[in-house]
C-alpha cells in the first residue's frame, strides 16, 4: 500500500490520504480470490470483482493524465472502455492489483509536487460535461476519490453475493 510523503500535510495530504484508505478497502474486498473468482458475476449487472480494480485503476490514470495532459489524455475508444470492466484472457487479479498499486504511486507522485491543487485544464468536449468548464487538480482528486468510494462499495456487494464476505463488518 502506498501511503503519503510523511512531511506532506494540509489539504495535499488529507486528500491523497483519504483516497489511499479508500483503495486499501477495494483491495481488502478482493482478499483471497482466485482469478476464476474475480471474472465472476455474481448479479445482474456486468461488474466484477476483477474488473472493478482494472476500472479504478483506469479512471484514476486517467484523470492524473489529465491533469498533466490536459483534455487529450481523457480520449479513450468504446471498446477500451467496455474491456475496463472484466478480467480479459490471461490477466490475472494479481496483475490488476499490481496495476493499481502503480498508478497509486504515480498519482501521489503527481500530485505531492504540484504547485498547489488550483492547477487547473478545461475539460474535453462531452456532452456530461459543461461546455468551455475547466477542473482543477483539487476537483480531479475529488472525483477519484468519490469513483474509488462509489466502486468500493459495488465491490463488497459483488463479494458478499460471491462468497458472502465483507469488507465492513
Amino acid at each position: 500500500m502506498t501511503t503519503t510523503d510523511e512531511t506532506m500535510t494540509g489539504e495535499t495530504a488529507t486528500l491523497l490520504e483519504t483516497l489511499a484508505g479508500q483503495r486499501s478497502f477495494l483491495r481488502h474486498t478482493v482478499r483471497d480470490l482466485t482469478d476464476e473468482q474475480a471474472a465472476r458475476r455474481t448479479t445482474v449487472s456486468a461488474l466484477c470483482l476483477g474488473g472493478l480494480i482494472k476500472h479504478v485503476a483506469c479512471v484514476e490514470r486517467g484523470w492524473i493524465d489529465f491533469i498533466v495532459r490536459g483534455a487529450e489524455a481523457m480520449d479513450m475508444s468504446p471498446e477500451e472502455w467496455e474491456n475496463e470492466f472484466r478480467l480479459l484472457e490471461g490477466e490475472t487479479l494479481a496483475g490488476a492489483l499490481e496495476e493499481y498499486e502503480e498508478v497509486a504511486r504515480r498519482t501521489e507522485e503527481i500530485v505531492a509536487n504540484l504547485p498547489d491543487l488550483e492547477v487547473s485544464r478545461p475539460l474535453p468536449e462531452r456532452p456530461w460535461f459543461e461546455p468551455g468548464a475547466s477542473w482543477s487538480a483539487r476537483r480531479v482528486l475529488l472525483h477519484v476519490l468519490a469513483e474509488t468510494a462509489q466502486h468500493s462499495g459495488h465491490a463488497d456487494i459483488i463479494r458478499e453475493s460471491l462468497d458472502g464476505s465483507k469488507t465492513m463488518g
